[in-house]
């Protein structure tokens, strides 16, 4: 087994097993791989997880700060059914929507669901194009795919 030389690392104060556990419902290609205790830190735990596929650790002890915006994960969405399932999925026993695609779920961690061709509309070598889809953009809580795909062609009404 080879190791990812870079894995996101999520420290919670005391849900990093039932956090993993939720996310690895929530996602295909998804499992808690290992869940293990350090016996000479009280309560911590350390969780090896995957979703997607991609290796992800967490750890519960105590967690000094809060989560925060800075920092989130961005899950791409082929279609607005997929975009709309891990949308409720995560905003499911708590979570709260913001702007622009973005939510907190329960745990606090942030979470962006977007169109799997967003960034590509917002770069568009045609600043009018992509002026439109990010105005669009601006104006939505969780994101409509045929609405934004309606202002890059200048359809939308």
């Amino acid at each position: 087994m080879t190791i990812q030389k870079i894995t996101p690392f999520l420290w919670y104060s005391t849900q990093a097993e039932e956090a993993a556990a939720f996310y690895t419902k929530i996602f295909p290609d998804s499992r808690i791989v290992r869940v293990t205790p350090v016996p000479s830190a009280g309560a911590t735990k350390v969780v090896d997880f995957v979703l997607f596929g991609q290796p992800f650790f967490a750890m519960s002890s105590g967690q000094p700060e809060a989560f925060n915006l800075s920092i989130s994960l961005m899950v791409n969405c082929a279609d607005q059914a997929e975009l709309d399932r891990y949308w409720n999925a995560l905003l499911e026993g708590g979570g709260a929507p913001l702007e622009c695609g973005w939510l907190k779920d329960r745990f606090g961690i942030a979470w962006q669901i977007v169109p799997d061709d967003l960034m590509r509309m917002m770069a568009d070598a045609d600043p009018v194009k992509a002026a439109r889809v990010a105005n669009a953009m601006m104006s939505m809580v969780k994101f409509d795919v045929a609405a934004l795909k309606a202002a890059y062609a200048g359809t939308a009404g």
